[in-house]
């Protein structure tokens, strides 16, 4: 069935398109109220129905919004992250445009002059990790920035508080009687988060009153479980007196690492040895043998702050600024007191 138009409207009401026209978009003009009651009723008796992308266009609203990524559509962490964003969206009758461009510098140069032409009212640009970036060229003034801050932090931003997060790791196992506390970090020095959960480390030992042991810090060869097996390693092959009782890891994966040097040593966790992860990913923190107490990155919570920015519904993005999004801690069973004997 074809979909009505104005002029079959037009024709049941008896008046002309214009007229139908002026009603519909309760354009202010001297057509009778009683025409414009007969106008409504031939609407729904024909079963016509405005098209909101034409309205939009004549208000020079679109409704929409540009979202732009690098890889984040292809990382664990993303569904969370597109999904603040779109229930903000939808919440405020929005469309969001996802334009995923896998990095490639090129795409992400036509994708933002595809979404300009577009007339998207909003443009929120995302990356898969917390990052210090340049801004690629042709975003509009306004665009808001997610998981990343532009060089000079001109722009207004949302990045996880990295450093309170890392505080907060260390926290919990010094409120569990813990003093000797290693931290196994990525090997990428150029890392924004590494750099920042090194600092908040520090912070809350200092805090303590315990100073911190340089020999306590490692770095893995990567990231992954095997990289941080490596590093592992060597801490808990130290004398039992000099050996950590608790490590805080820079990420889950590497926690499975840790994981897996103390389980060859024979050590209990958390009996023997307590470990604190950073993500909260999902099929790994939760899924360890005890389960892993970690940090939670709050990525649904920044999607829907750099919505709201974008929409101009969150009165606290006004201003050109970063903000620093809370981690907190998610507990579960991989932190015990340190052992009796050593403690």
């Amino acid at each position: 069935m074809a979909r009505a138009r104005i002029s079959d409207v037009a024709a049941a009401a008896g008046v002309s398109a214009t007229t139908v026209s002026l009603v519909l978009n309760d354009v202010e003009s001297r057509i009778s109220e009683s025409t414009r009651q007969r106008v409504r009723e031939a609407a729904l008796s024909v079963g016509y129905t405005p098209s909101s992308v034409a309205r939009g266009l004549r208000m020079q609203r679109t409704r929409t919004v540009g979202l732009i990524s690098d890889v984040i559509a292809t990382t664990p962490f993303a569904g969370r992250m597109l999904a603040g964003a779109q229930d903000v969206a939808r919440e405020h009758g929005y469309l969001v445009f996802l334009v995923d461009t896998g990095a490639d510098k090129g795409l992400e140069r036509d994708a933002i002059a595809a979404l300009t032409a577009q007339q998207v009212e909003a443009m929120i640009y995302a990356c898969m990790w917390h990052q210090v970036i340049v801004p690629p060229a042709g975003l509009p003034d306004n665009t808001v920035f997610l998981d990343c801050t532009p060089e000079g932090g001109s722009a207004r931003s949302v990045v996880p508080d990295d450093r309170a997060g890392g505080a907060a790791a260390v926290r919990e196992l010094l409120a569990a009687g813990h003093r000797r506390i290693a931290y196994l970090d990525t090997d990428d020095r150029v890392v924004v988060a590494s750099r920042l959960r090194h600092e908040g480390y520090l912070e809350a030992l200092a805090e303590a009153g315990v100073e911190a042991d340089p020999a306590l810090h490692v770095r893995g060869d990567d990231s992954s479980p095997h990289g941080s097996r490596n590093a592992a390693d060597p801490l808990l092959d130290l004398p039992e007196e000099q050996r950590p009782t608790a490590i805080f890891c820079f990420n889950d994966r590497m926690a499975v690492g840790a994981y897996w040097a103390a389980r060859r040593r024979g050590l209990d966790i958390p009996r023997d040895l307590s470990i604190v992860g950073y993500d909260d990913q999902q099929l790994i923190a939760p899924d360890q043998d005890p389960p892993l107490t970690t940090i939670a990155l709050p990525h649904y919570e920044m999607g829907r702050w750099a919505m709201e920015v974008a929409l101009g519904v969150r009165a606290e993005g006004d201003s050109d600024a970063t903000h620093l999004m809370e981690c907190p801690v998610i507990r579960r069973d991989s932190v015990g007191p340190p052992p009796a004997k050593v403690g």
